[in-house]
């Protein structure tokens, strides 16, 4: 794909090579320009899937549109790059404008609200802390479970693309329900038991620390 004089790719100034493509793990970005042919890049991987044979997974395939909004809405209308491509097949995605699509971790998109981002991440902390809670874990263990499931969850995108304060609050919010298991009053504020220990507290994740040190590394 690189080495192929039919792909321009894209053209970056103050670098010398075009990028083409992208490659981590098993997971492929391909940069085609508006006069590029998406039928010559399937070409490119039919002929490599029969010599490795691999399997290209078209039903995974998602084109996110860049340029313009009228060259934007184009590609999403007619469902190909230019004049001399040919109509992309039902199966491959384009994003819209408003809709984000996940690539290396991060969710990017055009028009692309940043705290829509976080939606699937606050639904999948919300209910694995509700399924831990079933257990009535200690104070203790509840910290570990926080640190776990709410800082494993968010290191990654919030380094990738920051955490809007709206979804940090949200957060803290989770975090503090699951501590006092949704109880209106809380006996002990948040606040003290982010605190170290030796300083009467349990070293619970504190979410907006933790983003501004991620910010500042």
């Amino acid at each position: 794909i690189q080495n192929s004089p039919k792909l321009s790719g894209f053209h970056i100034p103050g670098l010398t090579d075009r990028i083409v493509v992208n490659m981590y793990a098993d997971d492929t970005t391909i940069y085609l320009s508006s006069k590029d042919r998406y039928s010559d890049l399937e070409d490119i991987l039919k002929n490599w899937c029969m010599a490795s044979g691999a399997r290209f997974n078209l039903e995974k395939t998602e084109i996110l549109p860049i340029g313009t909004k009228l060259h934007r809405e184009r590609v999403v209308l007619q469902r190909r790059l230019n004049d001399l491509d040919e109509p992309w097949h039902n199966m491959v995605n384009i994003a819209k404008d408003g809709s984000p699509i996940r690539t290396l971790g991060a969710w990017v998109g055009n028009e692309v609200e940043q705290a829509t981002s976080w939606e699937p991440i606050l639904t999948k902390i919300e209910k694995n802390l509700a399924r831990w809670n079933q257990c009535h874990p200690s104070l203790d263990y509840k910290r570990l479970i926080v640190q776990m499931i709410v800082g494993g969850m968010t290191q990654f995108l919030t380094k990738a693309q920051g955490m809007p304060k709206q979804i940090e609050t949200a957060i803290t919010k989770k975090i503090r329900a699951f501590i006092w298991e949704g109880r209106s009053t809380f006996p002990i504020s948040l606040a003290r038991l982010e605190r170290p220990i030796e300083e009467g507290g349990i070293s619970l994740l504190n979410i907006s620390a933790r983003n501004d040190v991620i910010e500042i590394t």
